[in-house]
């Protein structure tokens, strides 16, 4: 369990890159917990991870598709942090595609360390059907996930109260699903606080 007497300062602890896996038998075994952001392409998770460490680590792109492995960060010696590839982008090949499944299936099955895995639902989309099939197979894992909201500077906060609403009523069909969403705008830091607390006390 990692012990933390002021959260925001953990969090500015040096995060560095320790490795890039494209298969699974290339992952190093790790004693550490690790923390999964996983969602479609272009959902904002590279700028969620970098505004969460507050470091430039997590490469971004307005190009989707650019995340094409599985890469760990170490935070403070304590804690691993994966910036996954982003499912749902059609310019990628189908042989391309299958080959990101199977790694990040095989992660999801097969790594002990894995504490939680955080898929990132655009706000301003809501959740899609390669979303609820991401889900499921987290499901069919028995794998502790959890919804956080991302863009939400981009919506009225009515807007943003009926996606979550919707989310809360579809949650009943997705029995590993962790209820708490978390709502969050890298771009204004909203919510990073909450997200950091949430990773700690896991």
């Amino acid at each position: 369990m990692i012990k933390v007497n002021n959260i925001d300062n953990f969090f500015k602890n040096q995060c560095k890159f320790i490795m890039g896996a494209a298969k699974y038998s290339q992952i190093k075994s790790s004693y550490l917990p690790e923390i999964a952001f996983i969602g479609r392409s272009n959902v904002g998770k590279s700028s969620l991870i970098n505004a969460l460490v507050n470091q430039k680590i997590a490469l971004t792109s307005k190009t989707p598709g650019r995340t094409k492995q599985l890469n760990f960060f170490e935070l403070g010696e304590k804690l691993i942090l994966v910036d996954m590839p982003g499912y749902g982008f059609a310019k990628a090949g189908k042989n391309e595609v299958n080959s990101w499944d199977k790694l990040s299936y095989e992660y999801f099955a097969k790594r002990p360390n894995l504490k939680r895995i955080f898929i990132l639902i655009d706000s301003r989309r809501g959740l899609l059907e390669k979303d609820k099939n991401m889900m499921n197979i987290f499901d069919s894992l028995a794998a502790s996930y959890q919804i956080i909201l991302t863009k939400i500077d981009e919506l009225k906060e009515p807007q943003i109260n009926a996606v979550k609403s919707k989310l809360e009523a579809d949650s009943v069909n997705f029995p590993a699903l962790h209820p708490k969403i978390l709502l969050t705008s890298s771009n204004k830091s909203t919510g990073i606080k909450e997200l950091r607390k949430e990773i700690i006390n896991l």
